[in-house]
């Protein structure tokens, strides 16, 4: 199934990097919008051991066709992270108004 809209989860160590990972998505027309949900308990396993963090969890609304070549990249040049989670969903439904605002505010 295609899909054009997306929404993608980005995991981030505090409220600055969320602040800055938004301002750059936005600023840059890469995203429509973006919700910060904190906190979050989150357990992974890194360089073989098992982490326990309390982090934030952005959700992004954008375009399928921003994702990759854009959105992350923007994200990576600003994010602490070795490995950020940038992970991107299809948004299979949506109200058409929602999401022609999504492809209206997100013209890069």
């Amino acid at each position: 199934m295609d899909f054009e809209h997306i929404v993608v989860l980005i995991t981030v160590p505090s409220k600055q990097v969320a602040e800055q990972v938004s301002d750059t998505l936005l600023e840059d027309n890469l995203a429509a919008c973006v919700n910060t949900v904190a906190p979050i308990h989150s357990r992974y396993i890194w360089e073989g051991k098992i982490c326990d963090d309390e982090e934030l969890l952005l959700i992004v609304k954008s375009r399928a066709d921003l994702f990759e070549k854009q959105l992350v990249p923007a994200v990576q040049a600003v994010h602490p992270y070795d490995v950020p989670e940038i992970i991107a969903l299809p948004i299979l439904m949506g109200s058409k108004s929602y999401l022609d605002w999504i492809d209206e505010s997100s013209t890069a």
